[in-house]
This record gives C-alpha cells, sequence and structure tokens, in this order.
C-alpha cells in the first residue's frame, strides 16, 4: 500500500476504522487520505436552519462552510486517533453527494488521489454469518480496482 483512503462516517465506529487504517499505513510508510462525505440532505439540513439564524444576524451557510465544518469533525477524529508522534501523512477531503454517489465519490478520489487501497465501514453479520455488505460497501469492492478493507461495526 503506497496510498489509502479511508472513509470517515458518522458513526461510533469510524475511529476504530482509522485505527485499522493507521496500523496499515504505519507497517507499509504509506501515507492516508480521509474522506469525508456529506450527503445533500444533510447539507441542505444545516443550511435551511443556518439560514434561518443567518436572515437574523445577516450571514450565511455555503459549501465551503460545510467543507470547513466536514474537514474540522475529520480532523478531530484524526487526532485521536493518531498520536503526536506517528509519522502518518493524511490529508482530508471533503465531498457533497447524494446518497446514492456516495459509492461512486468514494471511487473516484480514491482514483483521483492515486489510492490503492479503500477502507470502509461494512455491516454486521447476519444471524447466519452470512456477510453483510451493504450498498455502498458492495459498490466499492466491485468496482474499485486496488485492495478494500471492509471493517464491521
Amino acid at each position: 500500500m503506497d496510498r489509502g483512503l479511508v472513509l470517515i462516517e458518522n458513526t461510533d465506529s469510524h475511529a476504530d476504522l482509522l485505527r485499522e487504517a493507521r496500523e496499515h499505513a504505519l507497517g507499509a510508510d504509506a501515507d492516508l487520505v480521509l474522506l469525508v462525505t456529506l450527503t445533500e440532505d444533510e447539507f441542505e439540513e444545516t443550511q435551511e436552519v443556518l439560514d434561518t439564524i443567518g436572515d437574523v444576524e445577516h450571514t450565511s451557510y455555503t459549501e465551503q462552510d460545510a467543507f470547513r465544518g466536514a474537514m474540522n469533525d475529520a480532523e478531530e477524529v484524526a487526532r485521536e486517533v493518531f498520536s503526536t508522534d506517528d509519522e502518518v501523512s493524511y490529508d482530508i477531503v471533503p465531498r457533497i453527494a447524494s446518497e446514492k454517489e456516495r459509492a461512486e465519490t468514494v471511487i473516484e478520489v480514491a482514483e483521483a488521489e492515486g489510492a490503492d487501497h479503500v477502507f470502509i465501514l461494512g455491516r454486521n453479520r447476519s444471524p447466519t454469518g452470512k456477510a453483510l455488505f451493504g450498498d455502498l460497501a458492495q459498490f466499492v469492492i466491485l468496482n474499485f480496482d486496488g485492495y478494500v478493507t471492509l471493517h464491521t461495526e
């Protein structure tokens, strides 16, 4: 692995996923890209709330504000996971995508950033032990031309 992409999601397991990616990166002397996606619905809901406040305070909520907030959240997770003496370098890449486009966004960003390994969250196994991937994980596994690590919650 030369460069890994980690999809950071707003779950309790994203720190565990990032820890796993960190171990791979340390072992391979690789860099990481932390991809933070906001759905269009999340962006629009926040925009509506903040625009209401903005009407009073004469401010607005832009895509750049959304990206800044997403990057701050990812940076907070990275600080929690990476120790100061870690030699893992990382970049944070924010994107807004519809729920349907998130999987395609993962592939597009991975290719644009030169990632050869993708780390994503999957779902737990079914009661019969069958692996449950979810639409995003299945799409990435089938369409990414590289390694995919699936971390279950």
